[in-house]
């Protein structure tokens, strides 16, 4: 790529990059993290955007979930265990419900810095610099404790290193069978009795006994007890992301190791900004956020910069408009993008568009208005004609009290029990499961589209 390098970003525009006192401290540690070992490696990365191609054809579907933000307070393997399981359990259902294999990635291993609508905040009459992530400052509100530190980057790198160690284990050491999957979904199924969830479950065990009957378990076949696992975060604070970019020994390709997949934010998706400019550079699979103050025609314009040679599989276009806005907007975003005949995967975030502050004062989102927008997106793409391939959401395989609504019928009075996010409100894991069930039919429809829409190309 012509006139390109890791920090060819540097003399670009570039939003939402905090201001370090000590530049020389910052330096050091960023020569640190360039020299440690890559958190992800450039083939993993090339296998994901194989996977997201199939994607893009309508041949598979792309469920990305986690943190809102990761923090350092939080980390512990039981949570990441119950993240990683949450996400299989969702995986199941959409499998068994769309006929399609789900690509997993994770919000996880790298998601620590977060945008803010404004620098600073006040409580009790008193200003400071806003909470962006527990990799540039901690959320207690004094200035010490508010004011940028690069020590945090290198604990930042070695908590997603531990994580990621972890997911490794877990995706291939049999944690992840089948069969153990599909007990755990059986459970929440007694746990919600409802109809529809038992129809889903009940199509599951259908399938796992005709696979037994036919000699094919997780004792015979590895593709049964293992599974493939990606991360991804947002690629916000720059200096860090140039800092862990590698030129792929057997490509020469440049690749950013902190991530399989890396998205741009809605409020940094500036067409002469650094973090496109970074982001054109590097072979990383990426996504772009859309919402209501999206020009098609500059949505169109990024995915020609972001990926010149049209690929499927290398863009994810993750739609973030509300339930009240998603069928003002994104049918147009649809049409633009066709028109202008770009390979790109339509997910679906259900959750950024949605945020509203409860009576208790806590910023929280509906469920109902969550299941709404996801349900509203999948109709856009059918009376449009094209697929929707993916869900991205925040969510927690933890018990808390954040979003409003559910089976479990979480009220406003309800969140300050268990609410323990950083930053934006969670699903916590019964919602997250009970999202994947609510919107099977949608998924089935919609997936029969593209299939027969593949049929009558071939």
């Amino acid at each position: 790529m012509t006139n390109w390098k890791p920090n060819s970003w540097r003399n670009k525009p570039a939003k939402h990059i905090p201001e370090y006192a000590d530049q020389d401290k910052l330096n050091n540690v960023l020569k640190e993290l360039s020299n440690f070992p890559p958190l992800v490696f450039a083939g993993e990365s090339r296998s994901l955007k194989e996977h997201l191609a199939k994607v893009c054809e309508g041949k598979a579907f792309l469920l990305q979930g986690g943190d809102c933000a990761e923090s350092f307070a939080e980390f512990h393997p039981n949570n990441i265990r119950d993240f990683f399981k949450l996400l299989l359990q969702m995986s199941l259902v959409l499998t068994v419900s769309s006929g399609l294999p789900v690509v997993k990635l994770g919000r996880i291993a790298g998601q620590f810095s977060k945008p803010r609508s404004s620098p600073t905040e006040i409580i009790d009459g008193v200003e400071l610099p806003s909470y962006l992530g527990d990799n540039i400052n901690s959320m207690n509100f004094d200035a010490e404790s508010r004011r940028p530190d690069p020590e945090r980057l290198l604990k930042a790198y070695s908590q997603s290193a531990s994580t990621l160690n972890l997911l490794r284990a877990f995706s291939q050491g049999g944690f992840a069978d089948l069969n153990k999957v599909h007990l755990w979904n059986m459970s929440f199924v007694k746990e919600n009795a409802k109809e529809k969830y038992k129809q889903v479950e009940q199509k599951v065990t259908d399938a796992i006994a005709f696979m037994n009957a036919c000699g094919i378990t997780s004792e015979n076949n590895r593709r049964l007890r293992t599974v493939n696992f990606y991360t991804s975060h947002e690629a916000l604070l720059l200096p860090v992301e140039e800092a862990m970019t590698r030129v792929d020994s057997t490509t020469g390709e440049y690749h950013d190791t902190s991530a399989h997949f890396l998205w741009i934010g809605d409020r940094t998706r500036q067409l002469d900004g650094g973090h496109v400019e970074f982001c054109r550079g590097i072979k990383n699979p990426l996504g772009v956020k859309c919402g209501p103050t999206s020009d098609p025609e500059e949505i169109v314009k990024l995915t020609e910069v972001l990926n010149p040679e049209n690929e499927a599989g290398k863009i994810t276009l993750i739609a973030r408009f509300g339930h009240e806005k998603v069928e003002k907007h994104l049918p147009s975003l649809i049409r633009t993008v066709k028109k202008a005949g770009r390979n790109v995967i339509w997910s679906c975030d259900p959750m950024h568009g949605n945020t509203v502050k409860a009576s208790t004062g806590y910023k929280t989102r509906p469920f109902e208005n969550i299941i709404t927008e996801t349900k509203k997106f999948f109709q856009v793409h059918d009376s449009e004609g094209t697929f929707a391939g993916g869900l991205h959401i925040e969510m927690t395989g933890q018990n808390v009290t954040e979003c409003i609504g559910g089976a479990q019928n979480i009220t406003d009075k309800d969140l300050s029990s268990r609410y323990h996010t950083h930053c934006d409100p969670r699903l916590n894991a019964n919602q997250a499961l009970e999202l994947a069930f609510l919107i099977s039919e949608e998924i089935k429809k919609n997936s029969n589209f593209a299939k027969s829409k593949i049929k009558q190309a071939s």
